[in-house]
């Protein structure tokens, strides 16, 4: 029996203009890829993202490259569809994300089961997510905060008064705050930032330096007041053994490691070696977040809140209470199309 392969693209409009140390988006261009064994569909997701070079037109090639091997693996575990994707897709793990992600729903939904039931108990506890209040004027950062009330909020920083915003934000909130400087600081800035957050309620910070500096990382780690968190230096399977001197924790995204089949191993070896765990999203629709989610049992944090940064979503799937998880009751990761 033969699966049908399918990719359909998508223009995701954002409430806000996000922004981040790099650039700035409106739109987020995505792909949803979905693949049906006649009765039942898995979906996933992979979003463009300049920084890692991912355009539609990369996923539609790639998707073209390994259209064959996926329509032939019916019934394949996913972890062995995984090992003979990979080797076709090494330079485009967006796409072999969502590949991985949609036959883990599909495979999910033909054996009747929630996702995340392969690897937890349906009741075990899970994170709260955090809402991402991306770089803006102060004064449109805290309309943000007041807009959408939450928990905990993850604060977009690397400006020359990133201190100064985090003194304002906690003028509006007393929600516990987590910083992603997206290699923007210095490892001086990075000490005297950590001392003055962690003072304001700061949780930790993330990829406060650029992904290769490994040397002035170990400093931090053993010098830092509060945790530092991997993400640009922590893509894929391979580069959890060079945190593990490096860094407190790691943030994992499905789309830089290659799916939820390469993540498991990620948490496993992270386990293994006493680092704190995060998940963490790209700005996308609820597809992606509703395959994110099912790794949330397994973690210290997550960052799941891309959907919710949407003007409009396209999909339906995992909601959010006030930065708690709400899984759907379906089976496979329970998303689908709107």
């Amino acid at each position: 029996m033969n699966l049908k392969l399918k990719i359909r693209p998508h223009q995701l409009q954002l409430k806000h203009p996000f922004t981040t140390s790099r650039y700035t988006v409106n739109i987020q261009k995505t792909a949803i890829i979905s693949i049906s064994d006649g009765t039942y569909v898995g979906y996933g997701e992979a979003t463009t993202n300049p920084y890692y070079e991912s355009t539609i037109e990369k996923i539609e090639k790639s998707i073209s490259i390994v259209k064959t091997i996926v329509e032939r693996g019916f019934g394949l575990d996913p972890r062995k569809l995984w090992k003979q994707l990979e080797p076709r897709l090494k330079d485009d793990y967006f796409t072999l994300c969502a590949i991985d992600c949609a036959y883990w729903d599909l495979y999910a939904k033909q054996n009747n089961k929630p996702l995340r039931s392969f690897w937890s108990k349906l009741n075990d506890n899970t994170p709260l997510t955090n809402y991402t209040i991306g770089i803006d004027s102060i004064s449109k950062m805290k309309a943000k905060i007041i807009e959408i009330p939450w928990p905990i909020y993850k604060i977009k920083l690397g400006t020359s008064e990133d201190v100064k915003i985090i003194k304002a934000l906690r003028n509006v909130t007393d929600a516990v705050f987590r910083i992603d400087a997206n290699c923007a600081w210095t490892i001086e800035e990075t000490l005297y930032n950590a001392k003055e957050l962690k003072l304001l309620g700061v949780e930790f910070i993330e990829q406060p330096l650029k992904a290769n500096n490994w040397e002035d990382m170990k400093v931090l780690k053993s010098k830092s007041v509060l945790p530092i968190v991997a993400d640009e230096s922590c893509q894929r399977l391979e580069d959890v053994k060079l945190c593990i001197e490096s860094f407190h924790g790691i943030n994992i995204k499905l789309m830089k490691c290659g799916g939820i089949t390469p993540a498991l191993e990620m948490i496993k070896k992270a386990k293994e070696n006493n680092l704190l765990i995060m998940a963490g999203c790209m700005t996308e629709s609820t597809i992606g977040i509703s395959n994110l989610v099912q790794l949330a049992p397994l973690l210290d944090y997550i960052d799941a809140d891309g959907a919710i940064l949407l003007k409009k979503d396209i999909a339906k799937g995992v909601s959010f209470d006030n930065g708690r998880i709400i899984f759907s009751n379906e089976n496979g990761s329970g998303t689908s199309l709107i």
